[in-house]
């Protein structure tokens, strides 16, 4: 998120991308067949991008993803992102640039969303700084951001029916929350505290405070100071089963700006939506490396 809070930039790199029709319709069998770089830009000009790719658009090494024409790679203790993609309807364009990520340092927690470990979260860096440079008006930027993963061997619905993410900068450096229902009917709840170098804490977590639902209707909750009423500062992605949002809280008695996410599994298993969705997720399977 940039520093005056105007615009943001979300990059999430997929193998096996869970939330692509296609995947889904292939019966998830070879996670390698369904990759993207999605990219999402928020403020004037955004734009959304989420390609999904065949196995000839993947490589990969220990410090490198590179899908299509994307590529995300460890180098001098910075996360740099070349994206080079077209955005979805109705707004089709080329988006072009480059995102630096800059870890304060970088933290060793894994956190198991269900008994089975079936679904890990890591947060690698939940401090760091953004620099943005997209090929479009006032798109050069800095900010502050956070980079981490979502490992997992079964589909998020298979196992969950709604789950609220946020992560909101603080004076010491971050915390993040983490909650969830399970289809069993048994709670995740976590929250944790981060400094800039590194070191996490679990924290006493603050009460769960409903907000305003989207315009889908889609219900959301955060965790906040009691008695505060946490609320949406900037829309950023809004669909029928999915929320993401900028958000202010309140935190110890301090206010935060941050990000927030709040998914609905139970809608997300319609087959309703899977040809909603294919419009924006289009298929390019046989996408190839010009020296491959």
């Amino acid at each position: 998120m940039s520093d005056d809070g105007t615009r943001a930039v979300s990059v999430i790199g997929f193998i096996g991308s869970v939330f692509s029709p296609w995947y889904r319709w292939s019966g998830r069998k070879v996670p390698q067949n369904h990759v993207c770089i999605n990219v999402a830009t928020y403020g004037p000009g955004g734009r959304f991008t989420m390609t999904d790719r065949g196995t000839p658009a993947l490589r990969q090494s220990s410090s490198a993803l590179e899908v299509g024409p994307s590529k995300m790679r460890w180098e001098n203790d910075m996360l740099i992102i070349d994206i080079d993609e077209i955005s979805s309807p109705p707004l089709i364009s080329r988006i072009r640039g480059q995102i630096r990520v800059m870890p304060s340092a970088v933290t060793g927690v894994e956190l198991a969303l269900d008994a089975q470990r079936a679904h890990i979260w890591r947060p690698f860096a939940p401090v760091a700084r953004i620099e943005v440079e997209i090929d479009r008006p006032g798109w050069t930027w800095s900010g502050h951001g956070y980079f981490d993963a979502n490992f997992g061997a079964r589909a998020l619905e298979e196992d969950f029916s709604y789950w609220t993410w946020g992560r909101f900068p603080t004076p010491e450096g971050a915390t993040c929350f983490y909650d969830a229902e399970r289809l069993d009917g048994s709670e995740l709840a976590a929250g944790f505290a981060f400094d800039r170098e590194g070191n996490a804490s679990v924290i006493k977590l603050p009460p769960k405070a409903r907000m305003k639902r989207t315009l889908w209707a889609l219900s959301r909750e955060t965790r906040a100071d009691a008695g505060y009423q946490p609320h949406q500062v900037k829309a950023m992605l809004d669909a029928p089963f999915y929320s993401r949002s900028a958000v202010k809280t309140q935190l110890d008695g301090v206010e935060t700006v941050g990000v927030h996410e709040a998914l609905d599994l139970r809608r997300f298993r319609s087959p309703l939506l899977k040809p909603m969705l294919a419009v924006r997720v289009p298929r390019r399977r046989n996408w190839r490396f010009r020296d491959g």
